[in-house]
């Protein structure tokens, strides 16, 4: 099902006529109308209409244009005068448009979004008028002029709370008119696209799953096989298996330097900064650089993973043993941390992070106990084994 949800405001009308008619140039049509939302409804013909005003918006101008009679209007007449519109003098005239328009509509009565409060409430009022995982069309041409903002957040904030599928953002745009008459319509859903990206950013910047940017990358035009080796080496980053997914980052790479997709212009340089842990010369290169990355985002699990694994990366790569082979890693391992205090620590507090038990060392059962004082002892470990 898609509603369109239709923003009514001052902006736009003309004292003596409402709401001004302009010819709304659309891909391959134009509709003339003097309200923006009408005109698209006739061209997308959704099954649901939410009319958006606040109790000063000009509910009586658009009632009058749609056919209300003059003794119908009075009382909303003086209520949009006083900014006290309520339900009550909405709902005869909603009954009546959605008798005309042959499908449900709604008026939604909403705060100024004056301040944060009101902005909240807004949002909250949005997400209890729409339906759950239902398609969502969003006209901001005649808000009033703050309220596109957020619009902007509440197409975002309905994702995700309510599941709904944002079809599009559209845009009267009236001051284009060029001089030939016909008012442009413009798409804003593209600003979406672009959240979709600083969002992904955000979501890297915290679990430091780079395969979030795989299915952008594929609606941005890169083919959908190469974008999917983003997802795998993630995979078997996680996996802790660092030389597949610097294998998967590898053949990757050269596809993200040289897409030239819109949206991937404005963050590739972001996103190779991000993978570029695979350009060490070392599996305890890679391994370190990853237990950099996940140390920053206090991933300490992880980051004591990466850091014993680095280290006995490097004890396998300086015996001179396979440092792919689990074995001559053992043995290599074994070795190299006869002497070394903070190597057998750090083994120990590896264990007992992965299995979420307390160690028997009751120093490293003190770490465990403070994050600042984990943080700092893994900085510590850092410094130590690797210099």
């Amino acid at each position: 099902m898609t509603t369109l949800v239709s923003f009514l405001g001052k902006g736009q009308a003309d004292k003596t006529t409402g709401y001004r008619t302009a010819r709304y140039r659309f891909d391959d049509v134009v509709r003339e109308a003097p309200y923006f939302g009408l005109a698209l409804t006739e061209r997308l013909r959704p099954e649901r209409l939410i009319l958006v005003g606040t109790a000063g918006s000009m509910w009586d101008v658009f009632f009058e244009q749609q056919g209300a009679s003059d003794e119908d209007l009075l009382a909303l007449i003086d209520a949009v005068a006083k900014g006290q519109v309520d339900e009550a003098l909405l709902e005869r005239h909603r009954a009546r448009l959605s008798e005309k328009l042959g499908r449900p509509v709604d008026c939604l009565l909403i705060p100024y979004a004056r301040d944060a409060g009101e902005q909240i409430a807004v949002l909250g009022q949005l997400a209890a008028a729409v339906k759950q995982k239902e398609r969502i069309v969003l006209d901001v041409t005649h808000a009033f002029r703050h309220l596109p903002m957020l619009a902007l957040v509440a197409a975002r904030y309905l994702t995700h709370v309510a599941e709904v599928v944002i079809d599009g953002i559209y845009y009267g745009a009236l001051e284009m008119t060029p001089p030939d008459g016909t008012t442009p319509v413009l798409r804003l859903d593209g600003m979406l696209r672009m959240l979709d990206w600083v969002e992904a950013l955000a979501t890297y910047e915290k679990d430091g799953d780079y395969g979030v940017f795989a299915p952008l990358l594929d609606r941005d035009g890169m083919p959908a096989k190469k974008a999917g080796l983003l997802e795998l080496a993630a995979f078997f980053e996680r996996a802790s298996n660092p030389a597949k997914a610097r294998e998967k980052i590898g053949s990757v790479f050269p596809a993200i330097e040289a897409h030239e997709g819109q949206l991937a212009a404005l963050f590739k340089g972001e996103l190779k900064k991000r993978i570029a842990w695979f350009r060490g010369d070392s599996r305890h290169a890679w391994e370190l650089a990853l237990a950099d990355a996940y140390l920053a985002r206090r991933d300490y699990v992880r980051t004591a993973i990466f850091l014993y694994e680095a280290f006995v990366s490097r004890a396998a790569a300086q015996a001179q043993r396979d440092v792919n082979d689990y074995r001559q890693r053992e043995e290599a391992w074994q070795t190299a941390k006869q002497n070394n205090k903070p190597a057998r620590k750090l083994e120990y507090l590896r264990n007992a992070l992965t299995h979420g038990l307390r160690p028997d060392d009751d120093e490293v059962a003190g770490w465990m106990g403070n994050e600042r004082t984990l943080a700092d002892k893994l900085k510590e470990f850092r410094r130590q084994l690797f210099g």
